[in-house]
């Protein structure tokens, strides 16, 4: 595998997590909403990776990246709380809530936020180490 390739298997990474970042980011701030533009209770979203193949697969340098291949929705039932004052109340007088689960989504956000600066720091170590190769040639 190319030195190279190193960029475009952590930059693939790097624009993975950036997306579960913002599908977690939309999941916290919709996390206690009771009722979207349908009329339905926000249903979390979670982002499904998918390994890709970078480079051509014929020539032997062929190194293996992420891509997302779907965000899929959850649909296990929303929160429900007896609030029959509540405008949003159906009959019996329960509110349905978001299925979003704020603590497994910080835990979510914690572990895409450390994947993503992991993969800087593979990019940032790959550059300096491509850097030192050079200055070694020039001397």
């Amino acid at each position: 595998m190319s030195m190279f390739r190193i960029f475009d298997v952590s930059g693939s990474a790097v624009s993975a997590q950036s997306q579960r970042l913002n599908v977690v980011a939309s999941n916290l701030a919709n996390a206690d909403t009771v009722a979207g533009p349908d009329g339905a209770a926000y249903k979390a979203r979670q982002v499904v990776f998918q390994t890709t193949l970078m480079g051509a697969a014929g020539q032997g340098d062929a190194s293996a990246g992420v891509r997302v291949s779907t965000v899929t929705e959850d649909q296990s039932p929303g929160r429900r709380v007896h609030d029959p004052k509540h405008p949003s109340a159906d009959d019996q007088g329960y509110v349905t809530f978001s299925n979003v689960n704020a603590v497994e989504e910080m835990v979510n956000m914690i572990s895409a936020s450390r994947s993503y600066q992991n993969n800087i720091e593979v990019m940032n170590t790959a550059r300096s180490l491509l850097l030192k190769t050079l200055q070694i040639g020039q001397s």
